[in-house]
């Protein structure tokens, strides 16, 4: 996988910020080196988020976001500017660009608490430098800048390769749990969804993380298990399997050695392997006309067999008994009130950044209303979920 394939939940989002008229699409096309987003003297020329993935450097991977003005007015600009509230659930670094000829307003410094109060790193570029008779000294937070001339542009981009350092928390798949020359075996069905000649993402980065680990991949289809365990001469570290085959990989995979998932170890990586667990138990509360929230974070074409919309309500009607309705959000979407639905059943969210992923299961949370993953629930409703925790013993001792 190149760089420029790097999937949007691996890449640095980095939103752009403010009041219409302060020059963030210029600022974005001066950080971009593109004409990535429309410039205008017209107010609100941005309607939408302009979202951009590219290789920035020093940053390396990047999605970029330009955002409408935060105080764009009546009905319409109302939408707009609740469009700009959701990408700060996503947003890894923010930058605030503010008219330096007419300072903060009241608009920026509302946003500068948005920021703040969802620990979201920022930094303020003062835009409009060069009309300046004299600048000012720069507060911590504060860069000046010029998308005119370009003056401030290179530091503007140190400044925010600094703060994605500080965003890097060591995060891994499953490095981590593996020591080199260990032997990972990977059982990955050939789902109907993926692409003639590619696998699935989660198995790409699985793969990847086991090589970067020095450790040694078996990559396997379901039915070619049992052999591939009969010639190895050696006990692998673990079994990860799509979970779809949990219950086919399970009967084969002897009890001493660990058995998890794709989906399972994707929720750790998220950082949301414990709350997932924790909602898991509220499948067996489902009734009759409940309804449940089947929610993914990627979008696409929708086939027989789908697990989203098929297997798992399948799956979910047979272990519960309960004739419950469910709704389907995909992407983007996720609903701000989820006070229709008794349980959320997210995908592993691969394609979505871990803040996205956080900002959603608190909500959950916040909101009362169980949240667990694919993976997590299929092991629930196969009766393996202890087992397919044992890599993490604490979660183990939970269920």
């Amino acid at each position: 996988m190149g760089l420029n394939d790097t999937p949007s939940g691996e890449r640095v989002h980095i939103g752009f910020f403010g009041r219409r008229n302060a020059g963030k699409s210029s600022v974005v096309n001066a950080v971009t080196g593109q004409e990535l987003a429309v410039v205008s003297s017209t107010k609100g020329t941005t309607t939408d988020p302009v979202r951009k993935a590219m290789e920035l450097l020093p940053l390396g991977p990047v999605l970029i976001i330009d955002t409408p003005g935060f105080d764009d007015e009546g009905a319409l600009g109302e939408k707009r500017v609740q469009k700009t509230r959701q990408i700060l659930n996503k947003t890894d670094i923010a930058v605030l660009v503010v008219d330096a000829l007419e300072g903060y307003t009241a608009c920026d410094r509302d946003l500068i608490r948005l920021f703040e109060s969802k620990n979201i790193p920022y930094i303020a570029a003062l835009n409009k430098s060069d009309l300046l008779h004299s600048l000012p000294q720069a507060g911590d937070n504060e860069i000046y800048v010029s998308a005119m001339t370009g003056a401030g542009i290179h530091e503007l981009k140190e400044r925010m390769a600094r703060l994605s350092r500080t965003e890097d928390d060591g995060r891994r798949l499953v490095g981590d749990l593996l020591q080199p020359g260990d032997v990972a075996v990977l059982v990955t069905p050939i789902d109907s969804a993926a692409p003639k000649g590619r696998m699935i993402l989660p198995q790409q980065q699985m793969i990847r993380d086991v090589l970067d680990a020095g450790a040694v991949n078996i990559v396997v289809k379901e039915d070619g298990l049992a052999q591939a365990l009969r010639v190895l001469n050696k006990k692998p570290a673990m079994v990860i399997t799509d979970s779809q085959a949990f219950q086919q990989v399970a009967a084969i995979v002897p009890e001493d050695i660990p058995l998890t998932s794709f989906s399972i170890l994707m929720a750790r990586y998220k950082g949301v392997l414990a709350s997932a667990v924790a909602g898991a138990a509220a499948m067996k509360t489902i009734r009759d006309g409940d309804t449940v929230l089947i929610s993914e974070g990627c979008t696409h074409h929708r086939q027989c067999g789908d697990i989203g919309t098929v297997k798992l309500p399948a799956w979910l009607r047979a272990y519960t008994g309960a004739d419950f309705k469910f709704v389907t959000t995909s992407g983007t979407e996720f609903p701000e009130d989820l006070s229709p639905y008794v349980l959320i059943l997210h995908c592993g969210a691969c394609m979505l950044n871990p803040r996205e992923m956080l900002y959603r299961t608190k909500c959950a949370m916040d909101q009362g209303v169980p949240m667990t993953n694919y993976g997590v629930a299929i092991a629930q409703m196969k009766g393996i979920l202890k087992r397919s925790l044992s890599l993490f013993p604490d979660l183990a001792a939970l269920v």
